[in-house]
């Protein structure tokens, strides 16, 4: 199975992970696009979405609310997002007040939750990691709102460096230690036309890939391990969205890699 995507920029509401038609059963993904005084309607129906404002800004307008003005940064590298979170069984209209990307992540739920808007002083921004394994990385929805489910920060690669080293995983059941998470992640470039390497694996030998990752790909991690490396010159963005019944950083890295961890523990402590 493939499981990277891409995401061809155009105008309107394009889904690109959905359930049943992918490789997941809980975490769904797509991107809304406008430029000024273009709208899209979107239902929630049965999942709790956080609309993750890339740049630009745009109006969202449901019930009786209506968020005017909404956003602020001109790129992904150009500071904390600001993000809206909608409950399920909404219909939300979403206004371009200029040019605007908004990353849409959705899952299930089963309990009804207050809409909210999630401002940058609010997100979370965090050093993981040691050279060449270190990079920043935000956490924007967690335990600290109101969703119920959905996990989503952004992280930032300075060039040549690795992400979510040692490879890592979470789809076992053993809480505290690892829990269940599906994850996407979607990646952007600076300069654009830069790339990195996504890596997913099993012990078993099941899934084995790896993938050339570039403007606008995402790819799915529905279970195994994963690392990501950005090319040297090029600072490499993702905003990685999980989804599970444990919000919340639990997962074990591969024991084959686990030693490069004390490493870090020693550098960090030196």
């Amino acid at each position: 199975m493939n499981y990277k995507k891409s995401y061809v920029p155009q105008i309107g509401y394009s889904p690109i992970c959905k359930v049943g038609e992918s490789s997941l059963k809980m975490l769904e993904f797509g991107i809304v696009e406008l430029k000024k005084g273009d709208q899209v309607v979107i239902e929630s129906g049965e999942n709790e979405l956080a609309f993750i404002i890339l740049f630009g800004h745009a109006d969202f307008a449901f019930d009786a609310i209506a968020w005017k003005n909404t956003g602020g940064r001109t790129s992904v590298f150009g500071g904390n997002a600001t993000s809206v979170y909608i409950p399920r069984r909404k219909r939300v209209t979403i206004t371009g007040c200029e040019h605007v990307k908004i990353a849409v992540c959705g899952t299930k739920t089963d309990e009804d939750t207050e809409p909210e808007i999630i401002t940058p002083d609010r997100v979370r921004r965090v050093t993981l990691g040691v050279k060449p394994w270190e990079r920043e990385t935000t956490f924007i929805v967690d335990g600290s709102t109101n969703a119920k489910y959905l996990t989503i920060g952004e992280a930032y690669t300075t060039p040549g460096n690795w992400a979510g080293f040692p490879p890592h995983k979470h789809d076992v059941d053993d809480m505290p230690h690892e829990g269940v998470l599906e994850e996407i992640y979607y990646f952007l470039f600076e300069p654009r036309q830069g790339f990195g390497i996504q890596c997913l694996y099993t012990a078993d030998g099941e899934i084995d890939e790896t993938y050339r990752v570039k403007n606008d790909d995402l790819v799915e991690f529905p279970y195994g391990y994963h690392t990501t490396v950005g090319a040297p010159g090029y600072n490499m963005y993702f905003l990685w969205l999980m989804a599970g019944e444990h919000q919340g950083f639990y997962r074990s890295n591969d024991p084959e890699h686990q030693w490069v961890a004390a490493v870090e523990n020693m550098v960090k402590k030196y």
